[in-house]
């Protein structure tokens, strides 16, 4: 409950589960002994681990953690307890709002409003410096990960672990949304038995005219991989020391990757590189040396990005990721006919294997990038994206630009992805926000006005400010001065950058051939 600004008394907190005072006390101990190993300073960091298991655990004296962190003493247990407090909000408002079968208008403004009250007040604490000061010497690194029922987040984060050359120096934010049980009304009790969750949609066959079959079936829970992870006896301790940081997530409150990411990039605890990917990886030996290197070798460094679309899981043999080289992001293109065109982003040509030096590309994937951890100071995660898929990419390559910041690609691959055609049938988070408002609203009408908070940052003739407020939408513009493009150098310097122009006829951004990039001519 906001009271004068501030949160004074959290409602059903989310306790699913209690830690003895015991443990409690190891958890606090550790944290200091992580502290007094590394020489970490976490400004006031002197609270207890935020649980790792089991899920929804709380914060002990959530209340206390949170009220200090919003005073500008940080801790991770108040950062835990604030987003814990967030989601449990988030769920209860959306089973509100499912029952009433509110319209979409209705939905957008009270979630904007939420967000507004409590991670807005969060992000104005710390506005324009680091949550935690950014401990340059100890060259760690935070990982962040997105995970929507996710089934290979246990061997993604083996991968990093094992094949890193130093792994006591890797931080891992995960953001865990499954289907954990039926959550019971109060919001806080889940029943696991029999099947209460859904898959996704999976082709079944063939109909009689040759199109695909598909169905939804009933299911069991989700797997936790990080329970997963914590059990196996090489990397428990990564769990008990504070190297794994959780925050878990009831599939209906699920608003996104661009949401989940705002939320692992709050796990971040003055980690010296900030490290996104997808959570279905596999990682090259020693892709942290590697990494931490190529951004050093990059002209522009500290303010610099490596970013790329890795390969497939073709490229890996024998449980091992093959170096091969790298591909630049310089391609874009916008797809008149999509219900809300915005620019696409894709690879271009790719490195030769004779470059002094990582080469300069115009944009950010979201699926993975690696930069100096002052990035979090100059482009914040936007908390106001909910909904979205298309579009977060387009958003941070141009905030990132204005604020001095330049993209590279990366000399070689040291990641693989697993691509993942439909027919797999693995659930997609707008089917989960689909069955909770059963018709009366779904994600496609949420996503067509948060949509234009990025095409007027990005400059789409139909999503001016005049426009915007002609359909009376100015919400989703909150906070955007705060969110938006930089002053280091312009927009228009961008577009001319990137080789983008608007199309006042289509009202959409065209994307032209880029020859600098796929050269490789500027570095």
């Amino acid at each position: 409950m906001l009271v004068g600004g501030m949160l004074l008394e959290v409602s059903k907190t989310p306790v699913r589960s209690s830690s003895s005072n015991n443990d409690n006390n190891n958890s606090s101990n550790n944290l200091r002994q992580l502290n007094n190993n590394n020489n970490n300073d976490y400004s006031g960091n002197d609270g207890p681990l935020p649980p790792v298991l089991p899920i929804f655990a709380p914060v002990p004296d959530a209340q206390k953690w949170m009220q200090s962190t919003l005073a500008g003493k940080p801790t991770l247990a108040g950062i835990a307890a604030l987003l814990q407090h967030y989601i449990h909000e988030l769920h209860m408002l959306n089973q509100k709002l499912a029952a009433e079968r509110a319209n979409a208008s209705i939905i957008v403004e009270r979630i904007f409003k939420l967000t507004s009250d409590i991670l807005g007040q969060f992000d104005a604490a710390y506005r324009g410096r680091p949550i935690f000061p950014i401990r340059e010497e100890e060259e760690t690194i935070f990982l962040s990960l997105a995970a929507f029922r996710e089934h290979l987040l246990a061997d993604t984060l083996v991968y990093a672990f094992k094949n890193a050359a130093q792994p006591s120096k890797l931080f891992v934010g995960a953001i865990v949304q499954n289907c954990f049980g039926r959550v019971g009304p109060d919001g806080i009790t889940v029943d696991s038995s029999g099947l209460p969750c859904r898959t996704g949609i999976e082709v079944v066959g063939t109909n009689e005219q040759g199109k695909p079959k598909t169905k939804v079936s009933d299911a069991p829970p989700d797997k936790n991989g990080i329970a997963e992870f914590c059990a196996m006896p090489d990397y428990k301790k990564y769990c008990e020391n504070g190297q794994i940081r959780v925050i878990y997530v009831h599939e209906t409150e699920s608003l996104g990757p661009a949401m989940a990411r705002y939320h692992a990039s709050k796990l971040w605890a003055g980690e010296t590189y900030f490290m996104q990917c997808d959570s279905h990886l596999m990682f090259a030996e020693h892709w942290d040396d590697k990494y931490r290197a190529e951004l050093q070798a990059t002209r522009n460094y500290p303010k610099s990005i490596l970013s790329s679309y890795p390969p497939g899981f073709d490229a890996v043999t024998d449980g091992k990721v093959k170096e091969s080289n790298g591909a630049r992001l310089c391609v874009c293109m916008t797809r008149d006919l999509d219900p809300n065109p915005i620019i696409r982003i894709n690879t271009g040509t790719g490195y030769h294997g004779n470059e002094p030096r990582p080469t300069e590309i115009p944009f950010i994937a979201a699926g993975f990038f690696f930069a100096h951890a002052s990035f979090l100071v100059d482009v914040p995660f936007d908390p106001y994206m909910p909904w979205l898929f298309m579009g977060e990419e387009i958003a941070l390559s141009m905030r990132a630009w204005t604020h001095g910041w330049n993209v590279y690609a990366p000399r070689k691959n040291l990641i693989a992805h697993q691509y993942r055609p439909g027919r797999m049938g693995l659930p997609k988070y707008w089917e989960s926000v689909n069955r909770l408002y059963r018709g009366a609203a779904d994600n496609n009408k949420f996503q067509r006005p948060v949509i234009k908070r990025v095409k007027n940052m990005v400059g789409y003739p139909d999503s001016t400010l005049e426009k915007i407020k002609e359909e009376g939408i100015e919400l989703v513009l909150k906070d955007i001065e705060y969110y938006g493009l930089g002053q280091e150098r312009t927009w228009q310097e961008y577009m001319d950058y990137a080789n983008m122009h608007v199309d006042q006829e289509k009202d959409i951004i065209r994307c032209t051939n880029n020859k600098w990039c796929n050269s490789g001519l500027k570095d």
